[in-house]
């Protein structure tokens, strides 16, 4: 049998990335990202980046995390099969509220998918947004 390279894909295609903090973990989710999906992880990270140039990252539960201060975060991101998800932990704060309702009260949802129009100038208001508001502590 010949060993496996690279990260293994979990359910919907979401890359199984050991939890660490900083740049490191977040860069090798994005490269084990499938297909398309990359390049959305890439240009949400590069977003993010730019949006909020003092941004912290991290890798819990399979997903990059994105906050403030070490273990609050304001966003996350996770692979599925179609798309990619988008959480804003306090997105019942967001202006207008992204589209994606949760079963947890302050949280909402953005799906991004292949073949969908994407907004960027609206994701990167969401962010500033979020980032502003008080970190989610997980």
């Amino acid at each position: 049998m010949s060993a496996q390279k690279g990260p293994v894909l979990l359910s919907g295609g979401n890359p199984q990335i050991p939890k660490g903090y900083g740049d490191a973990p977040v860069e090798a989710y994005i490269a084990a990202m499938p297909g398309w999906k990359q390049d959305v992880g890439r240009l949400l990270d590069g977003l993010i980046l730019k949006t909020v140039p003092n941004v912290q990252k991290a890798v819990k539960w399979n997903s990059p995390f994105y906050g403030l201060e070490k273990d609050l975060w304001f966003l996350s991101l996770h692979c599925f099969t179609h798309y990619v998800k988008v959480t804003f932990f306090r997105g019942t704060s967001l202006e207008p509220m992204p589209p994606g309702k949760s079963k947890h009260p302050e949280v909402r949802y953005l799906d991004i998918r292949e073949d969908e129009a994407f907004d960027e100038a609206q994701f990167a208001a969401w962010v500033k947004q979020a980032s502003q508001l008080p970190g989610e502590k997980l």
